[in-house]
């Protein structure tokens, strides 16, 4: 049964009427589909209509709200309440600027929770019609709504209905799953699922895990007026980062009055008629009453349902397992986005589809190792990365050339007072072939593009050095680092003769 958007206000009435309409009638099937799609999230939908945009007959299945976790409880909520918590930080910096604040209730609270959250609905509302259950059927496909159930390898059933299919893909994703925290189980807590459905600020919010999802929103929360308590088992933010990014983080976060009881051991739920969170961090036991708790780490595969067992279809607490061309066990049934990826974002779900499509209906032989993929955790700085870490590569055998350029020497990021971040770029050793890159910068997911861009196309460090880059911007530090190892080719031996050139040419 479909969850109830909460609150059920104009606007989340407007993203239900899209994304999954109450008078929503199933089509009759009319023959065999080419494909069969199970799962609207990112993936799914990029899968239906790429497909059905090729002549193909598709059928696209979806038990809950189309647009998964992306548009409904992901990427649209979460970056519509970091803006507004960027907006309530900058008045924060106003005396960096000049300037001066209207008066302490505006210092302490510049921006009304529910009017924000307000403003995030209508904005995920305003989106919704892209994912939206008509225009998928004005794209030519047929759209269902109900679980899904694999039949056999050629057959699917969806609310009594019997598809027939050619191939199939399955699209389900991932959904937040709680760890065996010691008395998790007795508190009504927040996951991502829940959180965007609150109307208040809590006074006091605990969160759990401090990877992106819980830095991200311990960081905005604060920056919104709650005093954040982040718990984390390892040593400071973001333990998969470059940990020279992690710290720069780490240290903003703390600025904006996140507390971090990192190292975290021992960690306890009690409830008291509230919530309380007990944790032994750096040799010191906290007890800390929370108005609210959210618990950001664990994912679970949605594979229930589905009878994958019946149809051949491997899996395991991590997801479907699927091969390099996202075929799974049985070939005649394909998975694409956060049910077998290790990596769990939007963009890494939308080119899998694409590869899928391929190679299921075109007999392609696309890879998913050949694939280049970036992601951004969206902090204040952000901190973007593609490619290798330094770990990765040492691990690999590879040696590396790693060349960095800090932001304080980068006039545009020194003017507007966003100097504390960096870009790093790893290269194959005495070449200028870009292996990895990090970036932390106030725009980092948006600079790690161009990088990006020169991996997936083999354009080299010292070209990137060569392009005329605006002044001053931002992305004038990875253009810095093409001057940085275009300087190493300048040796002693060449050094010595332009000067023997030179000299005689004078």
């Amino acid at each position: 049964m479909l969850t109830p958007l909460q609150p059920l206000d104009e606007f989340n009435q407007q993203l239900q009427a899209n994304v999954h309409p109450t008078d929503w009638v199933n089509p009759t099937p009319a023959g065999r589909y080419n494909l069969v799609v199970i799962g609207a999230g990112t993936a799914g939908l990029v899968a239906a209509a790429g497909a059905a945009g090729l002549g193909a007959k598709v059928a696209l299945i979806e038990r809950g709200l189309m647009g998964g976790d992306c548009l409904n409880v992901g990427c649209v909520p979460s970056k519509a309440l970091i803006s507004a918590a960027r907006a309530a930080a900058s008045v924060h910096r106003l005396a960096q600027f000049g300037g001066t604040a209207a008066g302490e209730a505006s210092t302490n609270r510049p921006i009304d929770f529910g009017a924000a959250m307000e403003r995030m609905r209508r904005l995920r509302a305003r989106i919704s019609p892209a994912d939206s259950a008509q225009r998928f059927a004005d794209l030519g496909v047929d759209v269902y709504f109900g679980q899904g159930r694999f039949l056999d390898s050629s057959s699917i059933d969806v609310a009594g209905t019997r598809l027939e299919f050619k191939q199939a893909v399955i699209a389900t994703g991932a959904r937040a799953a709680a760890p065996p925290i010691e008395g998790l189980d007795q508190v009504a807590y927040l996951t991502n699922e829940n959180l965007f459905s609150l109307t208040e600020l809590p006074r006091r919010l605990g969160v759990i895990g401090a990877g992106p999802i819980g830095c991200e929103m311990a960081q905005a929360f604060a920056q919104l007026g709650s005093e954040v308590f982040l718990v984390e088992t390892a040593h400071g933010v973001l333990p998969r980062e470059d940990r020279e990014a992690a710290a720069i983080v780490e240290a903003a976060m703390q600025r904006d009055g996140v507390r971090l009881l990192c190292c975290g051991r021992q960690l306890k739920i009690r409830n008291e008629g509230g919530i309380r969170l007990s944790v032994e961090s750096h040799d010191r036991r906290y007890d800390e009453p929370v108005d609210q708790l959210l618990v950001a780490v664990g994912r679970a595969p949605n594979v229930e349902g589905l009878n994958l067992e019946g149809v051949g279809v491997e899996f395991t607490k991590k997801g479907v397992q699927v091969n390099e061309r996202m075929q799974t066990t049985n070939p005649r049934i394909y998975a694409a986005g956060d049910i077998c990826s290790p990596y769990q974002f939007t963009h890494a779900a939308d080119f899998m589809a694409r590869m899928v499509i391929q190679n299921a209906l075109f007999m392609g032989r696309k890879k998913s190792s050949n694939l280049t993929i970036p992601w951004c955790t969206y902090t204040s700085p952000e901190v973007a990365h593609v490619g290798l870490y330094e770990q990765d590569a040492e691990k690999k055998g590879i040696a590396l050339d790693t060349y960095v350029q800090p932001l304080s020497h980068v006039d545009r990021a020194i003017l507007e007072g966003d100097d504390e971040g960096f870009v790093k770029v790893h290269v194959k050793k005495g070449t200028d072939k870009i292996l990895g890159a990090t970036i932390v910068a106030r725009n980092a997911g948006d600079l790690i593009s161009e990088i990006t861009l020169a991996m997936t196309t083999g354009l080299g460090l010292g070209k990137i050095g060569g392009a005329i880059h605006p002044y001053p911007t931002q992305a004038e530090a990875i253009r810095k680092l093409g001057d940085q190892y275009s300087r190493t080719r300048l040796t002693p031996w060449v050094k010595w003769l332009f000067h023997k050139w030179l000299s005689w040419t004078r």
